[in-house]
């Protein structure tokens, strides 16, 4: 089993990196939390142009994947960024759509209606979707800005939701979360619908652990520059002792992250990917927490770029996954 990224895999990252870097992203993403999704629109565009969204889906219906560690890599950068948007939710309607149209293991057809009229727009970043699934929660992201909003209930309905619903405040203005109505056109039912959820479930909640880790990432390299230049006592702050261990125990649990979160590319076992989640999340959030400490009462400011990324920590950590349950997920799995 192969853990580090090939040539191609790391090239496809820092081209990544480098569109996001040109693409002031902290400006999209304050303009995306007031309620103008113009700018975060324009990006999304260019994200489409380097066969992003496309990796989620069936090359019949106008992707190239599926390819979850490409995709990894990808949202590993997004979250670097901290763009904005449904980014993990369009992938997972992509990889539900996909499935759906899927012959099953028996023989039995696949539907591929919904994949056939949806999926095309969402590979090539033509359109946003967002969804709800069993286990997930019920509050869809972004539903006033998506395209598209799915729903599956528990009884494996798969619906077109009929509108956005009312909006709730979250800790990220960013993130726009809303409980969508529970009626809207019904595309497919049944056993198979169930199961498409579950695949796309672990889907999303491996790539929101990438955007984790890359937030968290993110968190600690601008910490380490913020204390090199602010002093104390006529010395850099990252000369002391304690600054030094605090930065080296987040740093480790970050590194500790990586390679749980490949191998659920790799695999995307259940429990695997729930143990990337579990550990991404908690160190995103450590991040967040030694950024706030050691910037001392600036980071509180909402002005410092540093609280776009600060403000994404805790949702993403609870998002497609509480640590209750990937904990209790992996228990349960695990071998």
């Amino acid at each position: 089993m192969r853990f580090l990224p090939t040539a191609e895999q790391s090239e496809f990252a820092r081209t990544l990196r480098s569109l996001l870097g040109a693409s002031q992203v902290p400006a999209a993403v304050r303009a995306w939390g007031a309620g103008d999704h113009g700018p975060g629109r324009a990006l999304w565009s260019r994200l489409a142009g380097t066969g992003l969204f496309a990796l989620a889906a069936d090359e019949a219906y106008g992707g190239v994947g599926p390819l979850p560690v490409e995709l990894a890599l990808g949202f590993v950068e997004l979250g670097r960024a901290g763009a904005a948007g449904p980014v993990v939710e369009t992938a997972a309607a992509a990889v539900l759509l996909s499935e759906l149209a899927r012959p099953g293991e028996e023989g039995e057809e696949g539907d591929a209606g919904p994949a056939k009229r949806f999926l095309p727009g969402l590979a090539a970043g033509e359109a946003l979707a967002t969804l709800t699934l069993p286990g997930g929660g019920p509050y869809a992201l972004d539903a006033d800005a998506a395209t598209y909003c799915f729903t599956v209930s528990a009884a494996g309905e798969l619906r077109l939701a009929g509108g956005p619903g009312e909006p709730m405040t979250s800790t990220d203005p960013a993130r726009r979360l809303s409980r969508p109505a529970s009626d809207g056109e019904l595309l497919a039912a049944g056993p198979r619908v169930l199961a498409a959820a579950e695949t796309a479930l672990g889907w999303a909640r491996l790539l929101t652990a990438a955007q984790c880790l890359g937030v968290g990432e993110a968190l600690l390299a601008s910490t380490v520059a913020y204390v090199k230049q602010r002093t104390q006592f006529a010395a850099p702050i990252g000369s002391f002792q304690a600054v030094k261990h605090r930065l080296a125990d987040t740093l480790l649990a970050l590194e500790f992250t990586r390679p749980l979160v490949w191998a659920g590319a790799l695999g995307l076992a259940p429990w695997e990917v729930a143990a990337a989640k579990l550990a991404a999340g908690g160190a995103a959030y450590a991040s967040a927490m030694t950024a706030l400490q050691l910037h001392g009462a600036v980071g509180y400011t909402e002005e410092l770029d540093l609280s776009l990324w600060l403000r994404k920590a805790r949702p993403l950590r609870d998002a497609w996954g509480l640590p209750s349950q990937c904990r209790a997920a992996v228990l349960r799995d695990a071998p």
